[in-house]
C-alpha cells in the first residue's frame, strides 16, 4: 500500500495541510481548515489521513529565534500529542522557523496579494507544505525535534 506524510502548520485560527507523495520526495499544499475545537480538528485530520493512508504526521514545531522553545511551542507539542492519541499515528515536529515568510514570498511570486491569501487560505497550507518538503529534503541530514 503506497503511504504519504502528512504535515500541519497550526495556526490560531486555522490548520495548514499539506501532503507527500506517495515516493515521498514532493510535498504539495492540500487546504487549510479552520480550527473549531480538538475534537472536531482530530476527527477531519483522522479522516484525511485514513484517505491518504497516512503514516506519519510532521508538525511545524515554533521555535524562538534563539531555538528555544516557549509557549506557542510547548502548545503545539500538546496538540500533537492529543492527535496521535487519538489517531494512532506518529507525531514528529519540525522546525517552521520562517515557513510563513516563506510561503508569503512564493505566493507573492504567483501574483497573490496578502488579502488574496488569506481568503483563498492558501497561505497556511503553502507554510504547512514547506515544513514537510524542508522534513523531506533534511531529515536523513539532521535530527529530528521529537517529543
Amino acid at each position: 500500500m503506497e503511504t504519504r506524510i502528512l504535515s500541519l502548520d497550526l495556526g490560531e485560527k486555522n490548520i495548514g495541510i499539506a501532503l507527500s507523495d506517495t515516493l515521498k520526495m514532493i510535498a504539495s499544499p492540500v487546504k487549510t481548515i479552520p480550527r473549531r475545537s480538538r475534537k472536531e480538528d482530530f476527527a477531519t485530520i483522522a479522516e484525511l489521513c485514513r484517505q491518504q493512508n497516512v503514516v506519519l504526521i510532521v508538525i511545524g514545531l515554533p521555535l524562538m529565534l534563539d531555538g528555544s522553545e516557549g509557549a506557542m511551542a510547548a502548545w503545539a507539542r500538546d496538540y500533537g500529542r492529543g492527535l496521535s492519541e487519538s489517531t494512532g499515528i506518529p507525531v514528529q515536529f519540525w522546525d517552521e522557523s520562517f515557513s510563513s515568510d516563506m510561503a508569503i514570498e512564493a505566493l507573492r511570486a504567483q501574483g497573490y496579494s496578502r488579502k488574496k491569501m488569506k481568503e483563498k487560505g492558501k497561505l497556511d497550507a503553502v507554510a504547512a507544505a514547506l515544513i514537510l518538503q524542508n522534513f523531506l529534503e533534511t531529515r536523513d541530514e539532521r535530527p529530528e525535534t521529537r517529543e
